[in-house]
């Protein structure tokens, strides 16, 4: 009797341990298997701040500190602003401040914000045919005249991005209606309408961030620069909840960060190390 009643003592004592075994394996994986929420946003912006490296160097600094996952969709300012108007996208980062402002007035935006500024410059080939870095190193409207005067091969973005518009805007300060077979409308975006100037030998208006971003794979040169009409001032754009269903709480999220201390300095301190100089200057209002 003595050993039966051992042994079945043995049997009941190595079942429990197996049941505590049991548990405790249990209990581990459910704990790994909880889910977290995930979280993420669209972002429609310009080709200027996605071929620059800006956001590549940005959004993943931005999910390590929120967990949201931007989603950037790069297109001229034009269609940024018509992807917002349509709900198909959750904020925007945009540089056409007329525009923008239109955009709000119009009930598709609730608040804007300046965040940085950098810009524009013209490019071209070396050997400037139209001498325009000669007889107009700073001043964009007579860079424009003698480009048309000498009917130099110009690229234009002609996407209605806000690069667009500030040539637009150029020519028409100019009294020039650009025509003929000089003047290449090319409806892309900037990184493929430098390359496509380089290509041609042509002339181009570009944001200064793209061009430094590329400048080592061109042989395109500055000619143009530094004309108080060549400031490019970029902003951020709340969307409207009552016009569409957004990600109303993940995209305030983004524009506090983009507009915070840490997000302003980050901003300022891109392309210092690589390009020597900041591409984008932070002025996002205090």
């Amino acid at each position: 009797m003595k050993k039966k009643t051992l042994i079945l003592f043995v049997l009941v004592l190595a079942l429990s341990l197996a049941g505590c075994g049991n548990n405790n394996e249990s209990s581990e994986p459910a704990e790994k298997e909880t889910p977290k929420e995930n979280r993420e946003m669209i972002l429609a912006t310009t080709t200027s701040t996605q071929d620059s490296g800006l956001l590549d160097y940005l959004l993943p600094i931005f999910k390590e500190d929120t967990g949201i996952d931007v989603k950037v969709v790069a297109v001229g300012t034009g269609e940024a602003l018509k992807l917002g108007e349509n709900g198909d996208a959750d904020c925007l980062l945009v540089h056409a401040k007329e525009k923008e402002e239109e955009f709000i007035k119009n009930g598709y935006g609730v608040e804007r914000h300046d965040v940085m500024y950098n810009d524009f410059i013209i490019v071209g080939p070396e050997e400037d045919p139209a001498k325009v870095k000669e007889n107009a190193p700073n001043d964009v409207v007579e860079a424009f005249k003698a480009i048309s005067e000498n009917e130099v091969d110009f690229v234009s973005r002609g996407d209605e991005s806000g690069t667009h518009v500030k040539e637009n805007g150029i020519w028409e300060v100019a009294e020039i209606e650009p025509t003929g077979d000089w003047y290449i409308s090319a409806g892309k975006g900037m990184g493929a309408v430098l390359q496509m100037a380089d290509e041609k030998k042509a002339y181009t208006l570009t944001d200064r961030a793209t061009y430094l971003s590329m400048e080592d794979d061109l042989d395109l040169v500055i000619v143009t620069e530094k004309d108080e009409r060549l400031y490019n001032q970029y902003g951020v754009i709340m969307l409207n909840t009552e016009k569409h269903d957004i990600k109303e709480e993940e995209s305030k999220e983004f524009i506090d960060w983009m507009l915070s201390e840490k997000g302003q300095k980050l901003i300022g301190e891109y392309g210092k190390e690589e390009y020597g100089q900041a591409l984008f200057i932070p002025n996002a209002e205090k």
